[in-house]
């Protein structure tokens, strides 16, 4: 992939088993908090595969939408947009009543000082939107920053093991996910818990941010050494068909690729293909985020999309130049302050 249309092709086409998933699922879709990096890709995948499944179903995109040209995008797909501020409860009232809810609203970055506006984002809407969408069933967006460091010789934390939150941000997310959890029981809500671990698109995402230090000649920093990720399509993909295993209580579901990605491997792998020398600074700890996906795997099959895939892609897209967004992961940090 080269260009912005390849990758959006890429991105938002719909497997034949979310094309099946999606006839299964009773009523339209609404997406919450859309206007992220993610969201996007998502309803495009999501009204992609109801058109190919023949269907007539209404996919609602529900963001602000206070700047750029998001909106007229997403509508010229066939996507219903909302303009809507979440936290304005009068706007999330009016939203129409629909079956099929994911939630990606949420606050990360700028965290530290504003750590009022984080918690509400995070942990008060979450009630909100569950009294408005209790007839629904849900899938909620979470992170896999809920659980602790772990040995990287345990090749990662599951769904079973339990949560500790190192900073506001991961904590504030946990609090989303218990707010979620106490709707889901007191309606009786069919939710899945998210647990996504960095989604990868070839304009963002971990793999971008090593690749284009290894090419601009900028130190890597190796003190969170490991770590996961996914193709990013592969996730929309699997958030849309785990409507389907929602239920009550909630079910926590982790979603990475396979591997354990050693970030020093990875600044290898670039350096070989831009015929240059990574640079390093630090050292692997022995601990490090890194989340056991198996449940997923189990469920929904291996994602289509391999790491060596996302790698070459990666390079490909530097070397043509194509666009690059400048919002860092920020996936060195250790002590939980975004």
């Amino acid at each position: 992939m080269k260009t912005a249309a390849e990758l959006e092709y890429k991105l938002t086409h719909p497997s034949n088993v979310l094309v099946d998933a999606v006839r299964q699922l009773d009523g339209d879709f609404i997406i919450l908090g859309a206007g992220g990096k993610m969201g996007p890709s998502l309803a495009k995948t999501a009204k992609k595969a109801i058109d190919a499944a023949g269907l007539d179903k209404r996919v609602y995109s529900v963001s602000r939408f206070s700047s750029g040209t998001l909106q007229e995008e997403l509508e010229a797909y066939g996507v219903h947009t909302i303009a809507a501020d979440l936290l304005d409860d009068d706007q999330l009232q009016h939203l129409p009543e629909v079956k099929n809810v994911i939630f990606m609203a949420g606050k990360k970055f700028g965290t530290t000082g504003n750590e009022h506006f984080t918690w509400v984002m995070n942990s008060y809407l979450p009630g909100r939107v569950s009294e408005k969408f209790k007839n629904s069933r849900m899938v909620v967006f979470s992170t896999g920053n809920i659980y602790p460091f772990i040995p990287v010789k345990q090749m990662g934390v599951t769904e079973d093991d339990p949560v500790a939150p190192v900073g506001e941000y991961a904590q504030s997310c946990l609090g989303r996910e218990r707010v979620f959890e106490h709707f889901s029981h007191k309606y009786n809500i069919p939710m899945v818990l998210f647990r996504l671990t960095y989604a990868i698109d070839m304009r963002y995402g971990v793999l971008m941010e090593i690749a284009k230090a290894v090419k601009e000649q900028k130190p890597i920093n190796v003190n969170m050494g490991f770590t996961n990720c996914i193709w990013q399509g592969d996730a929309n993909d699997i958030a849309i068909r785990s409507l389907l295993m929602a239920d009550s209580p909630a079910v926590p579901l982790n979603v990475n690729g396979p591997e354990v990605l050693s970030v020093r491997w990875a600044a290898n792998q670039f350096a070989e293909k831009f015929d240059t020398a990574p640079i390093f600074e630090g050292e692997e700890q022995d601990s490090s985020f890194i989340r056991n996906a198996s449940k997923m795997h189990q469920l929904f099959g291996y994602p289509s999309v391999t790491l060596r895939d996302m790698i070459d892609w990666t390079a490909e897209w530097l070397d043509a130049d194509a666009e690059t967004w400048d919002q860092p992961t920020h996936f060195q940090v250790r002590n939980g302050a975004f």
